[in-house]
């Protein structure tokens, strides 16, 4: 089920979408998966009226339209994964049972991770705010709705990641992730801020090799690219990263001002511009030889 792409803004469906969407090549030409975790349109009906926050304040923390700007993989080659649900609902980019206790209204099993930076941050797998630092439930939840949301929508997501992951590997004998974002304006750079991120883990969840290449490739196109700087990936770059075992894992962030108007949630004219020349980028990726690369 595809998404309508300009309904209102954190307004729900008629109908629930499956948890993410998978669109497959119609044959695999090269062992790159992409995916997009955090572009997810589909706000709950239920979680929309829990919140205190008005529907463009809530998709602040979304990485909107990321799912559209590499759209062409798949008529290229390579499977895309795009998750529905948004960040703020429950974020795939963080371990399954990262939970702030605060925002709970009794105990925590003694298993989750309570003490997580980004649980500090009010930014685990149930988000406490939205990007910009503004609280999102008007209550406090139970832990029962926090395990619903990861079982029902973080686990297939990563199943159906794991699965892709796996069958890149068998088919080619390795895979390289490279997991879309996109990054507001930071305020440390904002004198010299990059279009373009490129985290690696500090070259230990992927490859020197392919991180050169998507770096040569941007650069090529002009883009100002940085590295692990301020963003060195998250859960999914570190976890799947594993260049021992042939999993290489890239995140790419892309700056929101160069295609879409961070305020308002709404894209810009020049969006179609920056899709293009990732469609180059996308097809310089799926053409190299990655022979070597185990």
């Amino acid at each position: 089920m595809d998404l309508p792409q300009d309904f209102p803004p954190a307004v729900p469906l008629m109908a629930e979408p499956p948890p993410y969407l998978l669109t497959r090549p119609v044959q695999r030409t090269a062992p790159l998966v992409f995916a997009s975790p955090h572009s997810g349109r589909y706000y709950p009906p239920d979680f929309v009226a829990a919140a205190r926050l008005d529907p463009v304040a809530l998709r602040k923390s979304e990485d909107g339209f990321v799912d559209e700007l590499v759209a062409a993989a798949p008529e290229l080659g390579a499977p895309l994964l795009a998750a529905t649900f948004p960040r703020v609902f429950c974020d795939v980019n963080r371990e399954p049972w990262e939970l702030d206790p605060g925002m709970f209204d009794g105990p925590l099993p003694a298993w989750v991770n309570t003490a997580s930076p980004r649980v500090g941050a009010g930014l685990g797998t149930i988000a406490r705010v939205v990007a910009t630092g503004e609280a999102v439930y008007r209550h406090k939840l139970s832990f029962a709705e926090a395990e619903d949301r990861i079982r029902r929508y973080w686990q297939p997501y990563h199943a159906a990641l794991a699965a892709l992951i796996a069958e890149t590997r068998d088919q080619f004998g390795m895979c390289l992730l490279i997991d879309c974002h996109s990054m507001p304006t930071h305020p440390a750079q904002a004198a010299n801020p990059p279009d373009v991120v490129l985290g690696d883990a500090h070259g230990t969840a992927c490859a020197p090799r392919a991180t050169r290449l998507a770096e040569e490739l941007l650069t090529s196109l002009g883009y100002r690219v940085r590295r692990n700087d301020p963003y060195a990936g998250g859960y999914v770059t570190r976890h799947y990263g594993r260049p021992r075992e042939g999993v290489h894992a890239l995140q790419v962030e892309i700056a929101r001002p160069l295609y879409m108007d961070e305020a308002r949630i709404e894209r810009l004219p020049r969006m179609a511009e920056l899709q293009a020349d990732l469609t180059r980028v996308i097809a310089g990726l799926l053409s190299a030889d990655w022979s070597g690369l185990r």
